[in-house]
């Protein structure tokens, strides 16, 4: 693994939370331009250390946003996220509770799942308790 791949992996294994590529490159310790960052984002993907989910924000348009793997194959115990469309956080909805749900559409439709991203946006509870400031 290069520098860049075993730099990039290391970030998405310390935050705790998805980071877009600009964040990763504003985050990693070794200096790789942007089309390195992405090329290295695909790498970890295709070779099962990384998976990634696209997200479209009011703000920030649709960005594509990366979270590590485990050992085991799965994401960080493959957590859903909120996003907050005024201040751009994502909190951890924790462990995924659709797994019964997919399970009842596998039986009733003779689906096989092989994965599933969940995220949902609006607006945090700080957010939506405060008035938007305008300028």
């Amino acid at each position: 693994m290069t520098k860049a791949r075993k730099a990039t992996l290391e970030v998405l294994q310390k935050t705790d939370r998805p980071l877009s590529a600009n964040e990763i490159s504003e985050r990693i310790a070794c200096t790789c331009d942007p089309v390195t960052i992405y090329r290295t984002l695909h790498y970890l993907e295709d070779k099962g250390y990384a998976d990634s989910f696209v997200l479209h924000c009011s703000e920030h348009g649709t960005e594509r946003y990366y979270t590590a793997i485990d050992t085991w194959g799965h994401k960080a115990g493959h957590h859903h996220w909120f996003h907050c469309e005024q201040c751009h956080e994502f909190i951890d909805l924790g462990d995924c509770r659709i797994s019964p749900l997919i399970q009842e559409y596998e039986k009733e439709r003779g689906f096989r799942v092989t994965g599933h991203t969940l995220y949902l946006t609006g607006l945090c509870p700080n957010c939506a308790a405060s008035p938007k400031e305008t300028s």
